[in-house]
C-alpha cells in the first residue's frame, strides 16, 4: 500500500526532483529500485549512503561514472556523520533548477522480443490518455507496467472512456501470453531479470569488490544472536535488562521531578488564596499532570533503548527469530516488527502494517499489536510495582507485562488465523543489514522524537482530562456525612490552641486531626460525582476486589492510558504534599484495596483491555472498517478480564494473596 502511495505521488504530483537513498554496501539490490525510478521520468538524484561501510569492506565505486551510466546525477553520503551531505544538497537544487549539463535519459534494454512489443503499446492510440493523465505519464512506462500486470495500472486504464482503453488492455493480455509461452516464464520475472542484468552491467565497470571475503564482526555476532537456539534467550535478556535500566536508573531523576512538582504545588499555594481557582490548579491540573511527568525520565529511557535495538540493526535479526514462532499462528516475522514498534506507541505500530504484503496479515497484525504494552502503560507499571513490590523485583514485575502481552498475542493471533482470519502467512525474505554502531545524536533525535509526543499529550489529553476528573471529584460540594466531622475538627483545633507544639500531645491530637480531615475528604470525594461513577461499577470489578477510585482510573484509561495515573492522583487528593504528615500517592495506594497479587492483575487488565482512542482510530483507518474496529474493542476488553480475574483468583489459590 505504501509503496503504491508513494509511486502515485511520484507520477501525479511531478516533483522537482527525486532523491533516492542507497545502501552502498548492498548495491544491486538497491539498484533495482533505480531502475523502477528511471522509468518514471522524473529528475532523479541518488545519494550511495553508509559509503564508509563499503570502504572498510575494502570496496569501491566509481559514483561519477555510475551516476552517468544511469542517467543520475550520484554523491557518496555517511548519513550518521554528515559526510556528503552538503553536496547531495547542492547536487539536488542543481537538478531541480536544470542547471549544469542535461542529463541523457537512460532506457534499460529488456531484449529484441519484449522492446517490440513495447514500441507496439507504446505506438497504440489512447494509451496514456486512457490513464486519465494525458501527457503526464511516460507512455513507456505504462506499457512495462501493462507487461507486468500491474494491478493499479490496469485499474486506471479500465477507466478510461471509450473503446481505446480496452483495446490496449486486449492487446496487452495477448502479449503477455505470447511472452509467458516464449520464455516459459511469467513476464514480469522476465523483466525483473533483465532489469537486474542492467544493474550487474553498470555495476561491472563502476564497482571494485574487496580483494577477499572474510568472516565480518556482525556475521561472528550472528552466531550467537541468531543462533536457533540461543537467539531468543539473548532477546528475553536483552529485553529484561531494558526495563531493569529504565527503572533503576530513571529513579534518580524521577525523585527530583518529583520534589519539583511538590515545590511547584506548595508555591502556588501559598500565592493564591483558598478557592475554586487554586484547587483547579493544583489538585487538578499540577496532581494530575504532575504524576505523569514524573515518569517521564522512565518513557525516555525507554524509547532510547528501543533506538539503540533499531539502529544497531538488531531489530532485523528479532524479525528474523520470531519467523519461526509466528508462522505457527499464521504471520511471519516481519509481522513481528510492527508488533516490536507497539513498546513505543500503539498508533504508529498501527500504521506500520502497511508494509505487509496482503490485508489479511495487515488486520491479523492490528487485531494483536494493541496487546505489546506501549510507553503510555509504563507510567501505570512504574507506580503500581514500585508500590506493590520491592525495587529489585519491580523491573522484573514490569518485564513480565510485556512478556504477558507478547504471549497473548502470538496466541490470539493463532486463534484468529484458524478462525475469523483464516489464510497461510505471505513468503518472508527479509535481509539482515550489518551491526552498525549508533551514535549518541542518532539515537537522543530518535528518543527525542517519540518522547515529544509524550509530552505533547501532557499539555493536551492528560491535562484536559485530569481537570475533568477533578472536576466530578470537586462536585456537588454538599455530601451526608456519616459523623459530624466538623464539630470534632473544630474541638481539635481548640485543644491545640491550648498546648506547646513540642508538647507529645500535640503530635498526638494533629495526627488526630489529620486523619478526621482526610476521613472527611474520602467520604465527600466517594459521595461526588466522580465517586458515583466509580461505585456504579462495583458490580463489574468486584470479583477482582477493585475500588472504586480504580474502577474510575480504568474507566478513564479508555481516552488514553496515561490519564490512569493522573486519575488516582487526582482522587486520592494529594495536592497537600507539602506538608510534613501527608501521605504520598504510593502510601495512600498501600492502604487502598489493592494487594500485590490484585496490583498485579489491574497492570494485566491496563495491558490488554481497549486500546486508547488514538489507537481505536488508528485500527479505524487503517482497515477501513467499523467491523474490526469493534472486534477489537470488545474482545480486549472480554481477554483482559478472563486474564485479570484469572490472576487474582488463581494466585489467591495458590496462596499469593
Amino acid at each position: 500500500m505504501e509503496e503504491i502511495i508513494t509511486r502515485n505521488f511520484l507520477l501525479d504530483e511531478k516533483p522537482d526532483v527525486v532523491v533516492q537513498v542507497v545502501d552502498a554496501s548492498n548495491l544491486e539490490r538497491n539498484l533495482f529500485l533505480t531502475t523502477q525510478l528511471m522509468e518514471l521520468g522524473r529528475p532523479l538524484v541518488l545519494a550511495l549512503n553508509l559509503y564508509d561501510q563499503l570502504e572498510k569492506s575494502g570496496a569501491r565505486v566509481d559514483a561519477e561514472r555510475l551516476g552517468v551510466l544511469l542517467g543520475a546525477p550520484t554523491v557518496t553520503t555517511v548519513g550518521v556523520t554528515g559526510r556528503g551531505v552538503s553536496d547531495l544538497v547542492n547536487l539536488c537544487l542543481e537538478t531541480a533548477e536544470k542547471r549544469g549539463a542535461p542529463k541523457r535519459p537512460v532506457d534499460i534494454s529488456y531484449g529484441h522480443e519484449i522492446e517490440g512489443h513495447l514500441n507496439e503499446l507504446v505506438g497504440m492510440d489512447g494509451l496514456a490518455e486512457s490513464a486519465g493523465r494525458q501527457g503526464e505519464y511516460p507512455p513507456r512506462y505504462l506499457a512495462v507496467k501493462l507487461l507486468e500486470n500491474d494491478r493499479d495500472v490496469v485499474a486506471r486504464l479500465e477507466q478510461g472512456v471509450g473503446g481505446r482503453a480496452a483495446g490496449v488492455l486486449e492487446t496487452a493480455a495477448k502479449i503477455r501470453e505470447h511472452l509467458q509461452s516464449l520464455f516459459n516464464d511469467d513476464p514480469e520475472m522476465v523483466i525483473t531479470e533483465r532489469r537486474y542484468g542492467f544493474v550487474s552491467g553498470a555495476l561491472r565497470t563502476t564497482y571494485q569488490p574487496a580483494a577477499r571475503e572474510r568472516a565480518s564482526i556482525s556475521d561472528l555476532v550472528d552466531r550467537i544472536l541468531t543462533h536457533k537456539v540461543l537467539g531468543l534467550p539473548a532477546f528475553f535478556f536483552m529485553i529484561w535488562a531494558m526495563f531493569q535500566l529504565t527503572f533503576n536508573i530513571g529513579q534518580y531523576p524521577m525523585d527530583a521531578i518529583d520534589a519539583g512538582v511538590a515545590w511547584l504545588g506548595g508555591a502556588v499555594t501559598a500565592v493564591m488564596g483558598d478557592g475554586f481557582f487554586r484547587d483547579l490548579i493544583v489538585e487538578g491540573a499540577l496532581n494530575g499532570v504532575g504524576f505523569v511527568l514524573v515518569f517521564l525520565p522512565q518513557i525516555f529511557i525507554l524509547f532510547w533503548c528501543i533506538s539503540l535495538i533499531e539502529d544497531s540493526g538488531y531489530m532485523a535479526r528479532v524479525a528474523f527469530l520470531m519467523d519461526r514462532v509466528m508462522r505457527s499462528v499464521g504471520l511471519h516475522g516481519k509481522a513481528f516488527i510492527p508488533l516490536l514498534m507497539g513498546f513505543g506507541c500503539n498508533v504508529p505500530a498501527v500504521m506500520t502494517t502497511r508494509t505487509l504484503d496482503n490485508q489479511r496479515d495487515r488486520i491479523l497484525t492490528m487485531m494483536v499489536n494493541p496487546l505489546m504494552s506501549c510507553s503510555a502503560r509504563l507510567p501505570v507499571y512504574i507506580l503500581l510495582a514500585g508500590t506493590f513490590f520491592t525495587a529489585q523485583a519491580a523491573g522484573t514485575v514490569i518485564f513480565s507485562m510485556y512478556a504477558l502481552g507478547i504471549g497473548l498475542a502470538i496466541l490470539m493471533a493463532k486463534l484468529f488465523s484458524g478462525t475469523v482470519l483464516k489464510g497461510q502467512a505471505a513468503p518472508f525474505v527479509m535481509e539482515l543489514p550489518p551491526y552498525r554502531m549508533p551514535t549518541l545524536r542518532s539515537s537522543m533525535i530518535h528518543m527525542w522524537d517519540r518522547g515529544k509526543v509524550f509530552l505533547r499529550k501532557m499539555g493536551g489529553v492528560i491535562l484536559i482530562g485530569s481537570i475533568v476528573v477533578w472536576t466530578l471529584t470537586f462536585f456537588p460540594r454538599e455530601a451526608a456525612y456519616t459523623q459530624d466531622y466538623a464539630s470534632q475538627i473544630a474541638q481539635t483545633e481548640t485543644s491545640l490552641a491550648g498546648l506547646a507544639e513540642d508538647a507529645p500531645a500535640y503530635a498526638a491530637l494533629s495526627e488526630q486531626k489529620t486523619a478526621l480531615e482526610n476521613a472527611m475528604e474520602g467520604e465527600r470525594i466517594a459521595r461526588s460525582y466522580i465517586g458515583r461513577i466509580g461505585r456504579s461499577m462495583e458490580f463489574f470489578f468486584a470479583p477482582m476486589g477493585f475500588d472504586w477510585q480504580t474502577n474510575v482510573a480504568i474507566l478513564t484509561g479508555f481516552v488514553a492510558k496515561e490519564i490512569v495515573v493522573s486519575t488516582y492522583g487526582v482522587i486520592y487528593q494529594v495536592g497537600d504534599s507539602t506538608d510534613e504528615t501527608s501521605e504520598t500517592l504510593r502510601g495512600k495506594l498501600k492502604r487502598s484495596t489493592l494487594t500485590p497479587l490484585r496490583a498485579f492483575g489491574l497492570m494485566a487488565f491496563i495491558l490488554i483491555y481497549t486500546p486508547c482512542l488514538g489507537t481505536i482510530a488508528a485500527i479505524r483507518r487503517e482497515t477501513n472498517s467499523w467491523k474490526w474496529t469493534a472486534f477489537s474493542i470488545g474482545y480486549s476488553l472480554v481477554l483482559a478480564y478472563v486474564v485479570a480475574l484469572g490472576i487474582i483468583k488463581g494466585g489467591t489459590l495458590l496462596g499469593f494473596a
